[in-house]
C-alpha cells in the first residue's frame, strides 16, 4: 500500500499536461543548444529573404522574357487535345438517321 502511494504521490491528479500541478519537463542544455540552432537558421533564412539574388525590377517578368508560360500553355493545349478527341459536327453523329431527303418517302 504505501509502495502504490509512492509511486502515485509523483503523478498529478487529473491531466498531466494541463493545469496547476501539471508534469512539466525540466529544460536541459540540449534543448536550449537546439533552440538556438533553429533561431540561428531563422535569421539565416531572413538574411536571405533581405538581400535577394534580383532586384525587383530585375525579378519583374523574368519568366515573360524566357517564354515560361507560353511554353506551358502550348504544352497543356496538346494535352488537353490528346485527351478529348477531335469535334465532331452533330450531322456526322445523326447520318445514319437520314434514309432519304424527302419527308413522304413511305
Amino acid at each position: 500500500m504505501r509502495l502504490t502511494e509512492a509511486l502515485w504521490s509523483k503523478l498529478p491528479r487529473g491531466h498531466i499536461f494541463k493545469g496547476k500541478h501539471r508534469l512539466v519537463k525540466p529544460v536541459t542544455g540540449l534543448d536550449i543548444h537546439k533552440k538556438l540552432r533553429d533561431f540561428q537558421r531563422e535569421e539565416q533564412n531572413m538574411f536571405y529573404l533581405r538581400h535577394s539574388y534580383l532586384t525587383r525590377e530585375e525579378s519583374f517578368g523574368h519568366s515573360k522574357e524566357q517564354g515560361r508560360f507560353e511554353k506551358w500553355m502550348r504544352k497543356w493545349k496538346v494535352l488537353q487535345a490528346e485527351k478529348f478527341g477531335k469535334h465532331k459536327p452533330i450531322e456526322n453523329h445523326l447520318s445514319h438517321l437520314r434514309s432519304s431527303d424527302g419527308w413522304e418517302s413511305y
